[in-house]
C-alpha cells in the first residue's frame, strides 16, 4: 500500500473523527469531538494560508492518505509554540535533600512540582495510525515527516521541540496516575478530565490543582509505578524519539504521568541529516534507495517514501510513483533523508 502525508482540510473532518474514536482515550490532541476537530482544522487552514514564516502560535494538522483509495489512514500535528492561549503545564521531577545534624541523617525526597518551563517550545503530537496500518513503516513516515516540515518552514518554529507520550491507561480507560493524584482535587474521572481538557483547554488545572510540590512517596504505589512510563503502545514511539535525539528531561504529563521528551530543534536527527536535491529524471531507478522525501511548502507540502538515485551535482532520479505522490516534476526540488 502506498500512502502520502499532506495538510488536512475541512473535508477530512469525518475521517479524523473516525480515527479519534479509535484512540482509546488519553489522546488530548485528537479528541472524538467534531467541534474540537473542526476548530483544529480551521486553525491549521489559517496557518497554511499565511505565507510569511513568522514565529506565532500556529497549528498544522496532517493526514496520511492512501494514494489508491483516497482513504485517510493516519494523522499527526505540529504546534509552533505551546502555552500561548493558556499555560502549558507539566510536572517536573526533582529531589529535595534535607539534613539533620542532631540525628546525623540525610533525607532525600522525590518531588513533583507544577511547572510551565516548556512554554514557548514547539510540539510534535497528535500522531495516530489506524490499527490496521501499523506496518510497512507508516508510523515512521508520520513521525519523521514532521521534522522535515519544520526544516522547510524553520522560521515558524522554536529552538526547542517537545513530544508528550501518552501515559499508562488501564483496561477501563482510567489512569492510575490521575486516580492517585490529580483526581482527588477535581472530583472527576480521568476520562472526564481528559475530554474537558481537549475541548475546553486546561485553565481548570490552574484553578484547582495544588501549587505546592507533591511528595512522590505519599502517592499510592499504583500511581508511583507509572510515573514517566509510556503507554505500552507508545514504547516504539519513545524509541523513535530517542533515535531522533529527544530525551526525557524530567517532565511528565499532569494527567496520566506519561513522559515528555525534549530536543533542541536543530539537533533533531532527521533535520540535520535531510538534504535538498533537484529532480533531474523521473523513471525506473533499479539501483535506487527508498527514502523519506518531501516537496512543496504549506498547503502544497507532501511527504512520501520514494525510490531515489543520486546523479551527482545535487541532482536525483526518482521513481514515477514517488514523483506522483509528491506532485513533483523534473526541475523541482525535494528534501529527503534515509529511512534509518
Amino acid at each position: 500500500m502506498s500512502c502520502f502525508l499532506r495538510p488536512a482540510t475541512l473535508k477530512d473532518l469525518g475521517a479524523l473523527y473516525e480515527l479519534a474514536k479509535l484512540t482509546g482515550g488519553g489522546f488530548t490532541n485528537l479528541p472524538p469531538d467534531r467541534n474540537s476537530l473542526r476548530a483544529k482544522l480551521e486553525r491549521s487552514a489559517a496557518a497554511l494560508a499565511r505565507e510569511a514564516d513568522e514565529h506565532v502560535d500556529d497549528l498544522f494538522v496532517m493526514v496520511l492518505e492512501n494514494s489508491e483509495t483516497g482513504q485517510v489512514r493516519g494523522t499527526c500535528q505540529i504546534f509552533t509554540m505551546v502555552g500561548q492561549n493558556w499555560p502549558f503545564y507539566s510536572y517536573r521531577l526533582g529531589t529535595l535533600t534535607q539534613t539533620s545534624r542532631e540525628l546525623n541523617r540525610t533525607f532525600r525526597a522525590d518531588m513533583l512540582t507544577l511547572s510551565t518551563d516548556l512554554e514557548g517550545a514547539s510540539e510534535v503530537g497528535g500522531l495516530f495510525l489506524h490499527p490496521r496500518e501499523r506496518a510497512g513503516g507508516l508510523g515512521m513516515l508520520l513521525a519523521r515527516s514532521r521534522y522535515l516540515f519544520i526544516k522547510k518552514h524553520r522560521g515558524r518554529f522554536s529552538d526547542r521541540t517537545l513530544a508528550e507520550l501518552r501515559g499508562v491507561i488501564d483496561e477501563a480507560g482510567g489512569s492510575p496516575f490521575w486516580d492517585g493524584l490529580a483526581g482527588k482535587f477535581f472530583g472527576m474521572s480521568f476520562q472526564e478530565a481528559d475530554e474537558f481538557n481537549a475541548t475546553n483547554g486546561n485553565q481548570f488545572i490552574a484553578d484547582l490543582m495544588p501549587k505546592h510540590p507533591i511528595y512522590i512517596d505519599m502517592l499510592p504505589e499504583s500511581a508511583r509505578a507509572v510515573i514517566a512510563m509510556p503507554h505500552p503502545s507508545g514504547r516504539a514511539a519513545m524509541r523513535m524519539l530517542e533515535h531522533e535525539g529527544f530525551a526525557h528531561d524530567k517532565y511528565i504529563d499532569i494527567f496520566d504521568g506519561g513522559p515528555t521528551m525534549v530536543a533542541h530543534t536543530d539537533r533533531i536527527r532527521s533535520i540535520t541529516d535531510a538534504v535538498e536535491s533537484r529532480v533531474a529524471r523521473i523513471g525506473d531507478v533499479p539501483d535506487g534507495e527508498r527514502r523519506l522525501a518531501t516537496a512543496g511548502r504549506l498547503a502544497g507540502w507532501r511527504a512520501a517514501y520514494a525510490l531515489m538515485e543520486p546523479l551527482g551535482d545535487g541532482e536525483v532520479a526518482i521513481d514515477p510513483e514517488g514523483a506522483e505522490m509528491l506532485l513533483v516534476d523534473v526541475g523541482d526540488t525535494v528534501m529527503h533523508v534515509g529511512r534509518t
